[in-house]
């Protein structure tokens, strides 16, 4: 998956306390532009996925969206949704697509920009930007309820 020109890096990240359990997601070009969110009962991939939608809805122009989700990120870097999509969003098990409600709009607004791109990176390994997101997320979920 190729970097778009001109990109710009968001970050994302979700959380939650339990799994079900108060979820908080987050992003952030930089530590002064960001936003966060909670849902009281939600799921940590359930949080993964809405970061990234959030981040693509709220960011136009060419975006690098980079997350420690590797849900998030081998859903685009490996296609996954080409195929969900062929088959009416049924896994390759023909089992619905788990969360679906937050993959098709997301799927729906990278595919129709063409500018969004996918990275990958470990979490809690001490990248700046990546920890900051965390602790974003991990806030938002606190005060979910």
């Amino acid at each position: 998956m190729a970097v778009p020109v001109g990109a710009r890096s968001v970050f994302t990240d979700g959380a939650c306390s339990g799994n079900p359990g108060p979820g908080g997601w987050a992003w952030a070009l930089s530590k002064t532009e960001y936003a966060a969110g909670s849902e009281a009962v939600s799921t940590n991939q359930r949080m993964e996925i809405r970061a990234a939608l959030e981040a693509v809805r709220d960011n136009p122009g060419p975006l690098l969206v980079v997350s420690d989700s590797t849900y998030v990120v081998n859903c685009f870097r490996d296609r996954w949704h080409q195929g969900w999509l062929e088959r009416g969003w049924l896994t390759s098990a023909k089992k619905p697509v788990a969360n679906r409600d937050l993959w098709e709009p997301l799927v729906e607004l990278v595919t129709e920009r063409g500018d969004v791109a996918f990275r990958w990176v470990k979490g809690h390994s001490g990248d700046e930007m990546n920890d900051f997101v965390d602790q974003l997320a991990v806030a938002a979920s606190q005060t979910a309820g």
